[in-house]
């Protein structure tokens, strides 16, 4: 078969439909339509590794400078459109720098979106933030748990996202159990702050920087903590944050069915927290990510609250042009799971025709969907090839000229 001349939707038992029959494309604009994904500030700084960070000139040095990355990407791809930040990285002056961040939100056409309060950079956190021994540096953590909720509200931001680094290297070193205790009052004092429509995510990792343990190590405890600390509570998942092989959509499956699911901190990993763009070693794993989400919502759960974000660091690949990668490649995990004919998927499973079964779904996965995701973007004024028009634009090559003697001079985090 020639390519770009016939490209089909599978939908088991050997049949095959093409994507560009009217209902299919119906189907496929409904899906791309719903999509939308939320891009770090931190994706557009100068970002670095334990051993050293490599700058580059295009890299965003202000807020201002952020927020014009982030309106590009929106600008390029119509599904961004809000962004994420870090209260430290980009409100060093808490609820101070609200109006200034309002300016930005009318001047680049984005939002902002989950406040992330930083509870690891301090030197006082060494032995922990919101777990520390000392009541002192456990009541400072606080602090600043409540500033970052005054942010969101001040923003009209809906969710925090708490990660914490806070955990031990050596057994014996600390006690495990009122670690549990103080990190519950903590979650249930900052959740008792929060606004109505406001949520907390409590995002979970199993290692680093801790090594020996982390006070939020798995989704039980997360989902745990959400609980106790609210109603207003849910678990966050980043992909990266898994033991090898592990199952991530089981994990899904279950914060689905027990409506703990707050969101998602979309990156790809080989070994551990890699923050790799998405999809770039394996897009399986976040096709069947989406396609529990999509089942989920057939089956009446609803899908409609649950938080899509990027957390990741460009450490070699382009600033602007691994976001607006990892943004295409996420909708068209999306759609590929949209298009999975689950009830048919349905019968097969529970007639256990493992075979057929398989083939749907891997099926709906092999598809090649590019043709009608540009298709979408034509329809809805927006370039056809992001990546491209990115490119061609010569926006990053501006930027670079612009920022390069800040950029490469940078030594903060983000």
């Amino acid at each position: 078969m020639q390519a770009g001349k016939k490209r089909f939707h599978a939908t088991g038992e050997g049949k095959m439909m093409k994507l560009s029959d009217s209902a299919v494309q119906d189907v496929a604009f409904k899906a791309l339509d719903a999509f939308k994904i939320e891009i770090p500030s931190w994706g557009f700084a100068n970002t670095g590794t334990r051993f050293g960070k490599f700058v580059q000139a295009a890299a965003a040095t202000t807020i201002e400078e952020k927020f014009a990355d982030a309106g590009e990407v929106n600008k390029l791809t119509g599904v961004t459109p809000t962004v994420a930040l870090h209260v430290l990285w980009d409100l060093p002056n808490g609820v101070k720098d609200v109006p200034e961040v309002k300016g930005l939100e009318k001047r680049f056409g984005v939002k902002s979106g989950s406040i992330n309060p930083n509870l690891f950079q301090d030197q006082e956190y060494k032995y922990g933030s919101l777990c520390n021994p000392s009541a002192d540096i456990r009541a400072h953590a606080l602090e600043h748990m409540l500033d970052s909720i005054e942010i969101g509200k001040a923003l009209g931001s809906r969710d925090i996202s708490l990660w914490m680094a806070d955990g031990s290297n050596y057994p014996g070193t600390q006690s495990m159990r009122k670690r549990i205790t103080w990190l519950e009052e903590a979650l249930k004092a900052s959740h008792d702050q929060m606004a109505p429509g406001q949520r907390l995510l409590v995002e979970y990792k199993p290692f680093e920087p801790a090594f020996y343990h982390t006070d939020i190590a798995d989704w039980g405890m997360s989902s745990h903590l959400a609980k106790f600390a609210g109603p207003q509570a849910r678990v966050l998942v980043d992909t990266g944050h898994h033991y090898s092989a592990q199952n991530i959509e089981q994990i899904v499956a279950w914060l689905l069915h027990t409506n703990m699911l707050g969101g998602f901190h979309f990156n790809d990993r080989r070994y551990a927290d890699d923050d790799l763009t998405l999809g770039s070693i394996d897009p399986y794993q976040i096709f069947r990510i989406f396609h529990e989400i999509h089942a989920a919502t057939d089956d009446g759960l609803g899908s409609g609250e649950i938080a899509y974000m990027i957390d990741q660091s460009h450490n070699l690949k382009g600033k602007m042009e691994a976001m607006v990668q990892t943004v295409a490649t996420a909708q068209e995990l999306y759609l590929k799971a949209a298009l999975v004919d689950r009830k048919k998927l349905a019968g097969l499973q529970h007639s256990c025709d493992l075979v057929d079964a398989e083939e749907l779904y891997r099926g709906a996965f092999w598809t090649d969907v590019r043709p009608v995701v540009s298709a979408w973007r034509v329809a809805r004024g927006l370039p056809a090839d992001p990546l491209a028009a990115l490119k061609e634009s010569g926006y990053v090559e501006r930027a670079a000229k612009e920022r390069g003697s800040r950029s490469m001079a940078v030594s903060s985090y983000a």
